[in-house]
């Protein structure tokens, strides 16, 4: 293995594990090390392994195709990513510090509306939005927290640092595959973890047990939380499962419960109707409740809104929590900080042009090869184009899509993603990748320790979501190293 690693270059990008001389970053050089002990046939054999533990796990998501619906196994690199537990401490408290600002101005927005009213926050991009729920107004959730569960996606670029790329505040996932990468990897790679001290994850499910619990209006040593799920044919739904057995959760659909005449959710079972203090829910707030919202939906509860409003029920993440979770809201959040908190922010956001400004979209329509276009309220990485992998003919697609809704539209620097070692057929190279941590926020607020890495496998591409090809990797906080 060690001639694959001597040819192993990190290129113009930063490196997670390897410097730009070639040399083991300081918190990655016991990994490395015992890695470079291993033959080309032994690591395959470990990776092979890994694969089929994930099989055996039933470790699975789904993708949507025009043909149906495909379950898929994980996809899965074995080399860890490994990031040092001081630098990822003041990650830590940006992140917190942002989620915080994030749920002031949700706060804000149902109430007094002080932000728009002060000029900081252009009023029509937030009451414009799709996002923006009048059925919340005069709500303010247990903390004054709407989003309880946020998935922040986090990009390093050439410079080193950390960068927020976007928020997630509806529906965030893939926190389970974060949690069953490092069982994975403690698989296929026990010896790595001997002399290593590394932030454990798989405490997950107990700290959001907790962060639910905190939101409960009854208060009683135990209350009753569920998960919401659309159903098995959802694409996280895998997840969804997961958490609900390491929370000991009751795992329902929009059946199992009903709003009594008392206002209170009550969930069906063999003895008769129990009183659920805490809903999770993994579906679209618009599915949520047929009352409130889409008339038409049959995952929801009837009357869900109304028993939420009266103080009946705690809802993760609250309805409404979406009007922050807009890319161009995004371009924002920064402000949020100086605003509500009156705090420098610890971590920054990316560069964004907003193409509704006449003087940014002049630029981006100028200057399309260059950036990366993204509409505001899509996920998964769907309806993106990055300008220096996309040909004239989706430039001009682009350009069309700009001109007749800008509003919908914002552009961003690409970045030099930073890379990391990956196992490929032939031995190992660079490929770029993410990082999705997830900050809970109850009563108090958690972040855990990494979060779910992403990584493009295919040479070059920075599209990292599974969904397009993208895959995972086990992500370690190490404490004592720099």
């Amino acid at each position: 293995m060690e001639d694959i690693w001597n040819r192993y270059r990190a290129s113009d990008f930063f490196d997670e594990l390897i410097t730009e001389k070639g040399g083991a970053r300081v918190a990655a050089r016991q990994a490395v090390n015992m890695l470079r002990k291993l033959s080309g046939a032994e690591l395959a054999a470990r990776q092979e392994a890994s694969e089929v533990a994930i099989r055996d796990m039933g470790i699975s998501f789904t993708v949507y195709t025009e043909g149906g619906n495909i379950d898929r196994a994980w996809p899965f690199d074995i080399i860890p990513r490994i990031i040092p537990a001081k630098e990822w401490s003041r990650v830590s408290d940006g992140l917190v510090q942002r989620t915080r600002a994030l749920n002031c101005f949700i706060d804000d927005i149902y109430n007094k509306q002080r932000i728009l009213a002060d000029g900081v926050v252009p009023a029509e991009i937030v009451l414009e939005s799709p996002n923006f729920k009048e059925q919340c107004m005069g709500m303010s959730p247990r903390h004054g927290v709407w989003a309880h569960i946020c998935g922040t996606d986090l990009v390093r670029n050439g410079d080193g640092k950390f960068y927020v790329l976007e928020d997630n505040l509806r529906v965030p996932s893939g926190v389970s595959y974060m949690v069953e990468n490092r069982e994975i990897t403690k698989r296929a790679l026990p010896e790595l973890f001997e002399n290593h001290s590394i932030l454990p994850v798989d405490d997950y499910p107990s700290q959001l047990y907790s962060t639910l619990a905190s939101l409960s209006p009854r208060e009683r040593r135990r209350p009753t939380i569920v998960v919401l799920t659309p159903g098995i044919y959802n694409s996280a739904y895998f997840e969804h499962a997961f958490l609900a057995q390491g929370m000991g959760a009751e795992l329902v659909e929009g059946t199992d419960l009903f709003v009594g005449d008392d206002e209170c959710v009550y969930m069906r079972t063999v003895d008769g109707p129990a009183r659920v203090d805490v809903i999770y829910r993994r579906i679209d707030e618009d599915f949520m409740d047929p009352e409130a919202f889409r008339e038409d939906s049959v995952l929801g509860i009837p009357g869900l809104m109304r028993s939420w409003k009266a103080g009946k029920v705690a809802i993760a993440n609250a309805p409404g929590a979406g009007v922050a979770d807009d890319k161009v809201v995004y371009a924002y959040v920064l402000d949020m900080i100086r605003y509500y908190l009156r705090e420098k922010p610890i971590v920054n956001s990316v560069p964004t042009y907003l193409c509704m400004r006449e003087a940014d979209r002049e630029y981006v329509l100028a200057n399309l090869k260059n950036l990366v276009v993204k509409p505001a309220n899509e996920s998964g990485g769907y309806g993106i184009m990055v300008g220096p992998h996309s040909d004239a003919a989706t430039h001009k697609k682009f350009a069309k899509l700009i001109e007749e809704n800008p509003r919908n539209y914002i552009a961003q620097p690409t970045l030099s993603l930073s890379t990391a070692p990956t196992f490929i057929e032939n031995g190992v190279e660079p490929r770029h990748l993410d990082l999705r941590p997830f900050i809970l926020q109850g009563k108090d607020s958690w972040v855990t320790p990494g979060g779910l890495t992403r990584v493009a496998l295919v040479k070059g591409s920075l599209v990292v979501n599974s969904s397009q090809g993208g895959g995972s990797k086990d992500t370690w906080i190490v404490e004592g190293k720099r």
